[in-house]
C-alpha cells in the first residue's frame, strides 16, 4: 500500500470516527425539543447525556481536518475553496452550538435557557445536514479547472443526488441520536426515545437504501456493494435491537450503518479525491493532490504514535460516563438570576 492510498484510508477513519460519535451529538441536538417537552429537568436529562463527550467528539472533526490539508494539500485548498459557503455555515453552526451548551446552565433564566436550547437545534440540524450535502456534490463531482480552481455557485449545490444525501444523513443521525438517548437515559426519558426510534427507524431506512443504491450505481466500485449490503443490515439489525429492548446492540446497528454510509461516499471516490465534472483530465486524486513523501513518512510516524493515546483517552471517557441517568440525577439549577447578571 503507498503512503498516499494509507491516508486517504487514514482520513477515511477518521471521519468515521467523527460521524458515529458526533451523528449521535447531532441527533440529540435534534431531538431535544421533542424528548425534552415538558420542563427543564428533562431538557437537561436528554443533554446531559452528551454533556461529558461531545467536545471530545469534536476533535475527530479538526483532526481529520489536519490530516486533510497536511496529507492531501491540494485536496484540502480546492475543496475549502470551492465548498468555503457550506462549510462556513458549518463551522458558525458549530460555534453556535458549543456556545448554547457552555452557557445553557450559567444563567437560571427560562428565557435564557430557551434560547440556549435554540442554539442547540440549529447547530445540530445546519451540520446534519451540511455535511450531507457537500460529501455528496463531493462524490458526484464539481466543476474542478486545470487550475485546480472549483467554480461551484450556491445554487449549484443542490442538485437532486445532494440533497437525497442531505435528507439522508439527517434522519440517520436523528435515529442515531435516539438510538444513544435510549441506551443512555432511564425512565420515561427512555420509553421517549424509544417511541422516537419506532417513528424514525422506516423514513432512515428508505432514505439510506434509496441513497446508497443511488450512489453504488452511479459512482461505486464492485467491492463498495458490501457498504450498501452493511448499511441496510445495520439499520434492520437498530430496529430489531431496539423492539427487544437490547440498547447496546441497537446503537451498534445505527454506527454500523453509519460506518459503512462513510466508506461508501469514500470508497466510491477512490482513488480520485475531487472529481472534475468539466473534464476528467483535471480530477484531483491522490496522487496529484498529495504532499511529498517525506512528509507522509513524518505524519506516518506522529500518527502511528499518537493514534493509540487518543482512542484509549476517549474510550476510558466514554467508559468512566456509561452509565444511565434519568430526571432523578439531575440536581436543581446552580446558575446566576438573569437580574443579577445584568447588574453592575
Amino acid at each position: 500500500m503507498s503512503l498516499q492510498t494509507a491516508w486517504f484510508v487514514l482520513i477515511t477513519v477518521l471521519f468515521i470516527g467523527y460521524f458515529v460519535l458526533e451523528g449521535f451529538d447531532f441527533g440529540v441536538g435534534m431531538l431535544m425539543p421533542v424528548l425534552g417537552r415538558g420542563d427543564d429537568a428533562r431538557r437537561r436529562t436528554v443533554l446531559n447525556t452528551i454533556g461529558p463527550v461531545w467536545d471530545g467528539n469534536e476533535v475527530w472533526l479538526i483532526t481529520g481536518g489536519g490530516a486533510l490539508f497536511a496529507a492531501f494539500p491540494e485536496w484540502y485548498a480546492s475543496l475549502v475553496s470551492g465548498f468555503y459557503r457550506p462549510l462556513l455555515v458549518v463551522l458558525l453552526a458549530l460555534i453556535l452550538r458549543i456556545v448554547a451548551i457552555e452557557w445553557r446552565g450559567k444563567i437560571d433564566d427560562p428565557r435564557w435557557r430557551a434560547r440556549c436550547d435554540l442554539g442547540i437545534g440549529i447547530g445540530s440540524w445546519v451540520p446534519a445536514i451540511a455535511w450531507g450535502l457537500v460529501f455528496a456534490n463531493v462524490v458526484r463531482g464539481v466543476p474542478v479547472d486545470a487550475n485546480k480552481a472549483v467554480h461551484l455557485g450556491f445554487s449549484d449545490l443542490f442538485n437532486p443526488y445532494a440533497v437525497t444525501g442531505a435528507l439522508t444523513t439527517t434522519l440517520l443521525f436523528a435515529l442515531h441520536g435516539a438510538v444513544f438517548l435510549a441506551l443512555k437515559t432511564a425512565e420515561e426519558v427512555r420509553a421517549d426515545a424509544v417511541r422516537a426510534i419506532r417513528a424514525l427507524w422506516i423514513p432512515a431506512a428508505v432514505a439510506v437504501a434509496a441513497f446508497g443504491l443511488w450512489t453504488q450505481l452511479s459512482y461505486g466500485k464492485g467491492w463498495t456493494w458490501f457498504a450498501v449490503v452493511a448499511a441496510v443490515a445495520g439499520l434492520a439489525l437498530a430496529a430489531g435491537a431496539a423492539l427487544a429492548g437490547r440498547d447496546g446492540w441497537a446503537f451498534l446497528g445505527t454506527a454500523v450503518t453509519v460506518v459503512a454510509a462513510t466508506v461508501l461516499l469514500f470508497g466510491s471516490l477512490f482513488p480520485n479525491v475531487l472529481p472534475s465534472t468539466t473534464d476528467s483530465a483535471f480530477d484531483l486524486t491522490i496522487h496529484n493532490a498529495s504532499a511529498t513523501p517525506y512528509t507522509l513518512r513524518v505524519m506516518t510516524w506522529v500518527a502511528a504514535f499518537m493514534t493509540p493515546i487518543v482512542l484509549i483517552y476517549q474510550g476510558w471517557t466514554y467508559w468512566v460516563f456509561r452509565n444511565r441517568i434519568s430526571r432523578a440525577n439531575i440536581p436543581a439549577p446552580i446558575g446566576l438570576p438573569m437580574r443579577e447578571v445584568a447588574e453592575p
